[in-house]
């Protein structure tokens, strides 16, 4: 083989390894972030709510439910991305919620939350 040919042939391995190695991550967190291993619905009241972070911000939070009275309460974390569900969860402070979540499993990175449950609805439970 010629020595130019394997050298071409060497930098196109090369390329598609950096390539792949740059793409690859990227594509799983797209996926991983737009694609729900499972929905549902808590119900219960904000117990916290708050941004917090470094360098990224994400607004976490925790709903306390009661299954029966005189039971301890069941916490159940969350995260919310949009800000406008935000507001809406401090507008309802105070008052039984329903919250209605995606569970994204194996997101890669704490900047798009800190738990595996993102809130996409909220709506008065009373």
């Amino acid at each position: 083989m010629d020595t130019t040919r394997l050298r071409k042939i060497t930098i196109r391995v090369a390329v598609a390894v950096v390539a792949l190695g740059v793409v690859g991550p990227l594509l799983y967190t797209f996926g991983a972030l737009n694609y729900s291993y499972s929905n549902g619905e808590r119900v219960g009241f904000v117990q916290k709510l708050s941004s917090r972070g470094w360098v990224c911000k994400t607004n976490e939070g925790e709903l306390s439910m009661v299954n029966m009275p005189g039971q301890p309460a069941e916490k159940f974390t969350f995260t919310v991305r949009d800000d406008k569900l935000v507001k809406q969860i401090d507008e309802l402070a105070g008052h039984k919620v329903a919250l209605t979540y995606a569970e994204h499993r194996g997101v890669p990175l704490s900047c798009f939350g800190d738990t595996q449950y993102f809130i996409v609805g909220v709506r008065k439970a009373e």
